[in-house]
């Protein structure tokens, strides 16, 4: 049997509900792998890697929008900890190109300008750097007016929302976390941000069959 662990930041303060989401993720995940263990849990939650990795080394798929610090140095140390040193870390969620094809499909789907809203990280240009080429992407493919903005770093989103009322906020996120139930909405009420509110990438339905079938390709 193949064994697969989902990992994701968490919610440090309160990390019950992130891993229940991700719980369901990993589950959804596994109707499409028959045969599979998939597994998940945050890095969040005390000893979640610990029971995650337990037994024989397998995939490690991080739910992650870009490769970053946490991808390339955090995660790998924690698993390490954990006695997961052995299993093979994928590359993350966002730089899936399934994802960016998912991204444009949203945003095609919308059709009005975009406001695609993201986290960022003060540690690392990646995860800005993955936004605004996707909104570039967006912006080439759909004809549609598409700005990323975030909630770490400049632009923020409250600054690009104020310019972008009547825009479609499409999370760029591959969860449902704290920044995006309570940092997200309260920068687009700051900037009276009017338009359509979506929900983030990772919530697609789409997702549960891209994840496996990524994990399926290093497997081949």
């Amino acid at each position: 049997m193949t064994t697969a662990l989902i990992v994701a930041h968490g919610q440090p303060s309160d990390p019950a509900p992130a891993a229940a989401e991700i719980a369901a993720l990993a589950a959804r995940v596994a109707d499409h792998l028959p045969g599979w263990d998939v597994r998940s849990a945050t890095l969040a939650e005390p000893d979640a890697l610990v029971q995650g990795v337990a037994g024989a080394p397998g995939l490690v798929y991080p739910l992650f929008m870009a490769e970053g610090w946490f991808t390339q140095t955090h995660l790998p140390k924690r698993l390490a900890e954990a006695g997961g040193e052995d299993w093979h870390i994928l590359p993350p969620f966002g730089t899936d190109p399934a994802i960016a094809a998912l991204t444009v499909d949203l945003a095609r789907a919308v059709g009005r300008s975009i406001l695609l809203a993201a986290h960022g990280s003060f540690r690392s240009s990646a995860p800005s750097q993955i936004a605004h080429d996707m909104a570039a992407r967006i912006a080439a493919e759909t004809g549609l007016a598409a700005r990323a903005a975030f909630i770490d770093q400049s632009p923020q989103i409250a600054e690009v929302a104020a310019t972008m009322r009547d825009a479609a906020c499409l999370p760029f996120f591959a969860a449902r976390g704290g920044h995006v139930i309570e940092d997200l909405p309260t920068a687009l009420d700051q900037a009276n941000f009017t338009g359509p509110r979506l929900d983030p990438v990772g919530l697609d339905p789409r997702v549960p069959a891209i994840i496996a079938a990524a994990l399926q390709t290093v497997c081949r």
